[in-house]
């Protein structure tokens, strides 16, 4: 098929995901998010559950050492072993391989939501960092079902918090990201890409959607104009709105920093 080959292509496997990724406004306000606190990184840095380790290049500068582990019965189901870069580590998603205080910085990007015991995995991402070290955390608010059956929870900032507290970390700062034009342009997004258009399988040739089960159905091609001129129009949309008509109860997603007391 003519899209297929084309994701084929560097050159144009490049340009599609620079255009898919802007589009996707929870990825760019993460993205966004994740530059501007990548400073606070230091040392020693763990990143749990790295996916292909999307994130990466952004900490690099400030780290002396990045590692990214996985939950090793997750990642082999997923899209992400295909698609270049791979975890360094992988772990049976109970005990993190690590002695206590083994890290300066702790790093984990939509991630709890998938584990079924989400206060055991920040217990242990607190055990892993050393005493006054920074945990990176980003969670779902509002977002779709994903890597089915292994979506369990959704987290506000209370929910985060107490999750932080019970595991000895500080919360120092929690921001949300997007607000309610985010959660409907996003949402609207969703359902243009993933049903109307039927681009999942297109997604996972250029690099995206990591995170899902390798998708197979073929693309509604007589769509594609419509929902990539619609998708386009509705992220716009909402970078606009967001800030004009902000609307503090509604987000698509946290952000925590907490320190190891």
């Amino acid at each position: 098929m003519a899209f297929q080959a084309l994701a084929q292509s560097a050159v144009a496997r490049k340009l599609m995901r620079a255009a898919s990724d802007w589009v996707d406004i929870q990825l760019a306000l993460i993205v966004a998010a994740l530059r501007d606190v990548a400073p606070q990184a230091h040392g020693r840095l763990l990143d749990v559950g790295c996916g292909n380790k999307p994130y990466e290049a952004y900490f690099r500068p400030y780290v002396s050492e990045y590692l990214g582990i996985e939950h090793e019965a997750t990642f082999a189901a997923t899209a992400a072993g295909s698609q270049g870069t791979r975890p360094d580590l992988t772990y049976d998603g109970a005990r993190l391989p690590f002695p206590d205080a083994s890290f300066d910085t702790v790093l984990s990007v939509q991630v709890l939501e998938h584990t079924p015991r989400p206060r055991e995995l920040v217990h242990e991402m607190s055990r892993v960092l050393k005493p006054g070290g920074l945990l990176i955390l980003v969670v779902p608010f509002q977002f779709r079902l994903h890597e089915q059956p292994h979506d369990y929870f959704r987290y506000s900032s209370h929910g985060l918090r107490h999750l932080c507290d019970d595991a000895g970390l500080d919360v120092g700062e929690m921001r949300a990201l997007g607000s309610l034009w985010s959660v409907i342009g996003h949402k609207l997004n969703s359902y243009l890409a993933f049903r109307v258009g039927r681009i999942g399988g297109l997604a996972q040739q250029i690099g995206k959607l990591g995170h899902e089960q390798t998708a197979a159905p073929r693309p509604r091609l007589w769509a594609l104009p419509f929902v990539g001129a619609s998708m386009v129009a509705v992220a716009g949309l909402a970078r606009v709105l967001d800030p004009l008509l902000a609307e503090p109860d509604e987000t698509l997603t946290f952000l925590a920093l907490a320190r190891r007391r």
